[in-house]
């Protein structure tokens, strides 16, 4: 592999209308928003009937180019957008430009140790994640070899995959192993509203039938007393794993609800979790059956491949959220990862569609349950030519060597 060293990184934001690694950022006439779908905000009458009402896009998509000297560019994504942007080209860039993209390790410690002070979680790690990514982009491209590769091959030769959708019957059509579906209410809804997400699912299962594995997702909605009485009115329908039931920081709260629906069902949960450390909680405390890191958002590749080692000491599968193509190649990799995640993002579930919408010319996109990732070097995807870039925070050239000077 021929050397090379980091020239720039830039940070750029989207159009704001569009969607981008934010799928959340939709118009009206849309499942995701559209359909009440139980959430943190949910017990405010005003903010239940759409989440976009509470600003679940408020930031954006925040796209990351790294270039070499070569001219090599490596790209990453997360959501973050403009205060992502600024993290990265105003603090991240002085432990990445002039850097060996080899030492990737290196680059994302000094990252995360950096931003200790006001990081950890949420946007900074996002960042860190769309910059991580970008670099794996990079050493692939270099190697000229894809990311799964430089993991240590494939451990199997395609990827089922399973959908989250609001169409659990399409998505048994189209060939996914099994569906995910929304939880419709939680408990500010009632007694009522507890009725209804039992009819939902009863209707998912009357459509697919007894054998389709069906899955709940409770994005951060719910109780321990809730989601425990939700559980056992669900058992007759058999679900497979319920999914994000509480807030991401109630480890006592999952250990609970696992030991308690044991017998009905798994609990999943890690999509809002971050680094090592956090999933390092959810296995000592017994947390879950199966994690979820988001690769865009956990720390990128670097970390996420930590969690998934982790994990698998203790015999406990990874199954990313969302990530598209960056979950696909680490997944690919590893064998306690069964299975991926599809988010079915046409507005009326009807249609597959890329994940992240026009930001890339080339998303892979699933066929008869399962997905093949070509053998292209890097992660395999281009931007789309289209795509209105915007670089807010700019700097001039010579910047970047003043970065050791900074206090």
């Amino acid at each position: 592999m021929r050397k090379a060293v980091i020239r720039e990184v830039r940070a750029y934001v989207i159009a704001p209308a569009a969607m981008g690694a934010d799928y959340h950022n939709q118009p009206g006439g849309h499942w995701i928003i559209d359909l009440p779908i139980a959430n943190p905000m949910s017990v405010y009458e005003e903010y239940k009937a759409r989440r976009t009402s509470w600003g679940i896009n408020a930031l954006g998509t925040v796209v990351v180019q790294a270039e070499l000297d070569d001219g090599t560019v490596g790209i990453g994504c997360s959501i973050g957008g403009e205060p992502a942007c600024y993290i990265i080209e105003r603090h991240l860039s002085r432990f990445v430009e002039g850097k060996d993209p080899r030492n990737v390790e290196l680059i994302w410690d000094q990252m995360w140790r950096a931003t200790l002070p006001y990081g950890r979680k949420g946007v900074t790690l996002h960042a860190i994640s769309a910059v991580d990514l970008a670099i794996w982009d990079c050493l692939g491209k270099l190697r000229e070899e894809p990311i799964y590769a430089l993991l240590g091959g494939k451990t199997k030769e395609r990827l089922p995959v399973y959908a989250t959708t609001a169409r659990a019957d399409l998505a048994k059509e189209w060939g996914f192993q099994g569906a995910k579906i929304p939880c419709r209410y939680g408990p500010a809804d009632g007694v009522e509203g507890l009725k209804k997400n039992v009819a939902v699912v009863a209707e998912a299962r009357g459509q697919v039938g007894p054998d389709f594995p069906l899955r709940l997702d409770c994005y951060m909605s719910l109780t321990v007393p809730y989601a425990i009485e939700l559980a056992r009115a669900l058992a007759p329908y058999k679900l497979h794993w319920m999914e994000e039931c509480l807030p991401p920081d109630d480890y006592d709260g999952y250990a609970a609800l696992k030991a308690a629906v044991s017998h009905i069902c798994l609990v999943s949960t890690g999509e809002h979790e971050y680094t090592r450390y956090g999933f390092r909680e959810l296995i000592a405390r017994k947390c879950a059956d199966i994690l979820q890191p988001d690769i865009n958002w956990v720390g990128g590749l670097t970390e996420a491949r930590r969690i998934v080692a982790m994990a698998a000491a203790y015999d406990i599968p990874v199954i990313p959220h969302g990530s598209s193509v960056f979950s696909y190649h680490m997944q690919y990799a590893f064998t306690n990862c069964p299975i991926a995640e599809f988010l079915v993002m046409s507005p009326k579930a009807d249609r597959i569609v890329p994940l992240f919408g026009e930001l890339f010319k080339n998303e892979p996109l699933p066929k008869d349950g399962c997905m093949d990732l070509p053998g292209a070097p890097g992660w395999g995807v281009e931007l789309n030519d289209k795509l209105e870039l915007v670089r807010p925070y700019a700097r001039q050239k010579s910047e970047g060597k003043q970065h050791k000077g900074r206090g």
